[in-house]
């Protein structure tokens, strides 16, 4: 659970998001990082005993920065407000699906999947779908997925509008093989973050996307003869 305390850091660093004021308030934001750090090892003891992928994740593993990487980007904001747990078996140099939770004032939700892959890891997930579609159309109709997640997350930017080289209109999968991003999410709102079972509750969601992880990362781990 994390505390109002950290919340309202999070709100504050909002609306003052620059170095002085984020030096003067260096104090709060220890204790916030140490908020973030207890959440996200809650998250690890709830996540690892249901996807043994996890086991050998520390919560090192599953933080974010709090300062922004502002070199490509017109918003110059120097620090994060908002709050990400990333629990996946990937590392460095080897992109894997995982499970992302993501706090922040009106705008936050849980999600699961590969989301935006670079091009080589798009065309195998794309080759894993051209084989064997019927796996991934059973786990998006499970109805306990449906019920939590609906489907992918669709639109203009994730999806070609036209079918992929190499693959025919007519492919049986062919609205699954456009997409360019393979992720679900759901909202909720921050009130939840104070409540008890915040964890478990999450948690509970999020392992119904272990076997959409698992198709992903069978694409991107099976060796091509």
């Amino acid at each position: 659970m994390l505390s109002k305390d950290s919340l309202e850091f999070l709100e504050d660093l909002k609306n003052n998001n620059n170095r002085d004021w984020f030096l003067d308030n260096k104090k709060r934001y220890e204790v916030f990082k140490k908020d973030y750090q207890e959440l996200v090892s809650d998250f690890l003891d709830a996540m690892k005993p249901m996807d043994s992928s996890l086991e050998m994740l520390e919560v090192k593993n599953c933080t974010f920065r709090i300062n922004r990487d502002i070199r490509f980007s017109k918003d110059k904001s120097p620090y994060k407000s908002h709050l990400g747990v990333w629990l996946s078996s990937g590392t460095k140099g080897q992109n894997r699906a995982g499970y992302y939770v993501h706090i922040e004032k009106d705008a936050s939700f849980i999600a699961g999947g590969f989301y935006a892959p670079e091009s080589e890891d798009l065309k195998k997930v794309r080759k894993e779908i051209a084989y064997f579609h019927e796996d991934l159309e059973e786990i998006l109709s499970n109805s306990d997925f449906k019920k939590e997640f609906g489907d992918f997350d669709r639109n203009e930017k994730s999806m070609l509008k036209n079918p992929p080289r190499g693959y025919e209109k007519d492919h049986p999968a062919i609205e699954l093989l456009k997409l360019k991003s393979f992720e679900t999410s759901q909202k909720f709102d921050i009130s939840e973050v104070n409540k008890k079972d915040f964890v478990s509750k999450m948690s509970k969601k999020l392992i119904l996307l272990k076997p959409l992880n698992e198709f992903v990362n069978r694409a991107l781990t099976t060796e091509e003869f």
